[in-house]
């Protein structure tokens, strides 16, 4: 049975219970995070809690709690379920009102759930025991503010499932101009000629933290060449390599996009130099 954290209490999930008139229930308004923990090591933790309370701040959700105040939760958390490989949800949202309507109620206190669940083991470093993905593209047609990393994620499913009902692993996302913005779950790169290319972080786009250390651990070896930069789908299906990134994936190659092979179909060497040099640094995150 997992524990569960809701409104400062510890309990079991099955015991975890929010008001139908909690605006994150009804809105999906709120904000959440996916901290992986490998053995009880928490991975890039206080850039995840930055970005949770800048959404926060983004869309007027008050809470206060300090980056030690959270951390001391979450490692609670975490040793409550074993300190195992896990996935530590945690879910904001603005909270329960008296009544439903759209504009922000006033004195109400924000919802705080987290709560644990099993992960695999941090992703193999070596290409003969990576299976590569298959994806699809289609057209973004999610809300216009992808940098905030709201609840309200029907658009991502929506993606996600046409993708995963064809078959597919994921499927990455392109723009009115025919540029790639990420995928419906991730963030995405391209390689060509030993050079990574991302696209640049806007409104389209989410900062993924995996994609922030990813792109800080690269520029501090060297070694590897990134440029951030709008990229087309034309780039795309030309590319040598194709990545995506998320918590939960590491960095993930890509081997076949639309039923094609991406390069000559095997995972690529820049992928590999990649994931070795971000699998001995992510824990200082």
């Amino acid at each position: 049975m997992s524990i569960a954290f809701l409104n400062d209490e510890f309990m079991p999930v099955e015991q975890a219970r929010i008001s139908p008139l909690d605006r994150g229930f009804l809105f999906g308004d709120g904000i959440y995070e996916v901290v992986p923990s490998y053995a009880g090591r928490l991975v890039g933790f206080a850039p995840h809690i930055k970005r949770m309370q800048q959404g926060l701040a983004a869309i007027g959700i008050k809470h206060e709690w300090s980056l030690q105040q959270w951390r001391d939760r979450v490692d609670t958390l975490v040793q409550r379920n074993g300190s195992g490989n896990l996935g530590v949800y945690i879910h904001v949202s603005r909270g329960a009102d008296t009544k439903r309507f759209h504009a922000f109620p006033d004195n109400i206190a924000p919802t705080v759930f987290m709560f644990c669940y099993e992960i695999p083991p941090s992703p193999t470093t070596d290409a003969s025991k990576t299976k590569g993905l298959r994806v699809n593209t289609q057209q973004d047609l999610r809300w216009q503010r992808c940098n905030i990393k709201s609840t309200s994620l029907l658009g991502n499913v929506m993606h996600f499932q046409q993708g995963y009902a064809d078959g597919y692993n994921e499927s990455l996302l392109f723009n009115r101009n025919n540029h790639l913005t990420e995928a419906s779950s991730c963030n995405a790169y391209i390689v060509k000629d030993g050079v990574v290319f991302t696209p640049p972080l806007d409104n389209q786009i989410l900062p993924g933290i995996t994609r922030y250390m990813l792109l800080d651990i690269l520029a501090n070896d060297g070694s590897i060449k990134v440029e951030q930069r709008v990229v087309s789908m034309d780039e795309v299906k030309a590319a040598d390599e194709i990545w995506l990134s998320s918590s939960s994936k590491d960095i993930a190659p890509v081997i076949e996009l639309d039923g094609q092979p991406v390069g000559n179909g095997n995972i690529g060497p820049v992928w590999e130099k990649a994931i070795k040099l971000y699998s001995q640094h992510k824990f200082n995150y």
